[in-house]
């Protein structure tokens, strides 16, 4: 089963700021006026290529035959048989191959999404006679208490130990780590390269 894992509010902002830019293009294109259409058209052009990068590209994908990791301007392929050991701080690390980290780019933890996790992993149960707040159903209780005192990233990181472990009990082949240059980024950011270019020699 494919699971793919991102930064919520990122990748949520970079759509909009997507949406932002396509009625802007539409209303650039409309009222063309020459140098000044073009040099915003290349403004915009270089902040969503950043956006794009930043806030759109990054994931960590779950796949049947590994973990990829997909940064700003790499992916990294990750067979579940050679992930070794996997921590979890700011971000979620992933040490595989010997000595090889991969440190994955979502889900991250903040220090106050961390505290607040502690803070409800440490809130007392309440069994008084009179109930200020809705009564949760069994499976609601076991899955809060599951989660009580983690964070998205910790929930994941356990995910990913979970796939490794089953490949190791599977004596699964440890398989050959791929990494790969970010094609769709080098297209974003040659657009608006090419953008910027345009801009400058239009009269």
């Amino acid at each position: 089963m494919k699971q793919v894992f991102r930064s919520k509010t990122a990748f949520v902002f970079g759509w909009i700021w997507v949406a932002f830019v396509a009625a802007n293009v539409i209303d650039l294109t409309l009222r063309y006026s020459g140098k000044p259409s073009m040099v915003a058209l290349a403004v915009l052009g270089v902040l969503t290529a950043v956006v794009y990068v930043v806030a759109i590209r990054p994931a960590t994908v779950l796949t049947e035959p590994g973990l990829v990791g997909r940064t700003p301007l790499r992916s990294t392929f990750v067979p579940w048989a050679s992930v070794e050991d996997v921590t979890v701080s700011h971000s979620i690390n992933v040490s595989h191959s010997g000595s090889q980290l991969l440190r994955l780019w979502t889900p991250m933890t903040s220090a106050r999404e961390r505290a607040k996790a502690v803070r409800r992993g440490a809130a007392p149960v309440r069994h008084g006679r009179y109930q200020t707040e809705p009564v949760l159903t069994k499976g609601e209780q076991a899955a809060a208490e599951a989660m009580a005192g983690k964070t998205h990233a910790d929930w994941v990181g356990e995910q990913i130990t979970s796939r490794a472990e089953q490949a190791r009990l599977r004596k699964d082949e440890v398989g050959q780590v791929r990494v790969t240059w970010a094609y769709d980024s080098i297209v974003a950011f040659a657009v608006a390269v090419g953008l910027i270019v345009a801009a400058v020699l239009v009269p």
